[in-house]
């Protein structure tokens, strides 16, 4: 187990206990903390936290893996309605904050409270700030009506979390985020866990191992670290 560690910058590379020694559900290890060389190295290694408010950090790496491929993203003819009406516009990177503030602050069925922990909410601010976290925005007029904010490393996007403030505004992000990274040449947009809802949207699970195959690939390729709300009108 990881516990009591001090803070990594982003350039520092930490072992964890391989994913294959997990426990049924998935935990890899408990403690640590969520400096930037931390997430990174769990990302890398295809763990990512999740856990409550109050309780020590939880990395996690599940078996079966629910996953996206850009190539795949579906678009049901309700969608594609939507979409062709052009009612909302999308950004990029333009209000991390927000979105991430919105996923905290989203019901969930289901749920009492919120993963997104004030801790999560400043470790991801940061990972922004140094080019590794990103959001898309989905805006009706001048309402923030949707979005989603996920970390990037090599060709793969692993999507955190989403929101919607009205009808179909996280589906928009999904979908146009989808379009956008396989435009880029992304490989993979990792879900973590399965939901009845991604899979609608195309997502699917596949096998740890295969996930962990398919990771390595990507994280050969460049990680296109850098603020993106300027590449987006060259997509």
């Amino acid at each position: 187990m990881i516990i009591d560690l001090p803070h990594f910058d982003e350039n520092t590379n930490i072992p964890f206990p391989q994913v294959n020694s997990s426990t049924p559900e998935g935990i890899v290890a408990v403690g640590g903390n969520l400096s930037p060389g931390m997430l990174l190295s769990a990302y890398r290694q295809g763990i990512f936290p999740w856990f409550s408010e109050g309780d020590p950090v939880v990395w996690w790496s599940p078996d079966p893996r629910c996953v996206l491929f850009p190539d795949e993203i579906h678009i049901s003819r309700s969608m594609k309605k939507v979409l062709k009406r052009e009612r909302f516009r999308i950004s990029l990177d333009t209000r991390f904050q927000d979105v991430i503030t919105a996923c905290r602050e989203a019901p969930r069925r289901g749920q009492d409270g919120t993963w997104i922990t004030g801790e999560m909410r400043k470790a991801y601010i940061e990972l922004h700030r140094l080019g590794y976290a990103h959001s898309i925005e989905v805006w009706d007029g001048e309402r923030l009506a949707g979005g989603l904010y996920g970390v990037t490393l090599g060709s793969c996007f692993f999507a955190e979390s989403m929101f919607s403030s009205v009808t179909n505004g996280s589906k928009v992000a999904l979908i146009r985020l989808s379009q956008i990274l396989d435009k880029w040449g992304f490989d993979l947009i990792d879900c973590q866990l399965y939901s009845p809802h991604l899979e609608r949207m195309g997502a699917r699970q596949i096998p740890r191992e295969e996930f962990i195959e398919r990771l390595s690939v990507c994280l050969k390729k460049q990680t296109l670290r850098r603020n993106w709300s300027g590449i987006l009108d060259d997509s």
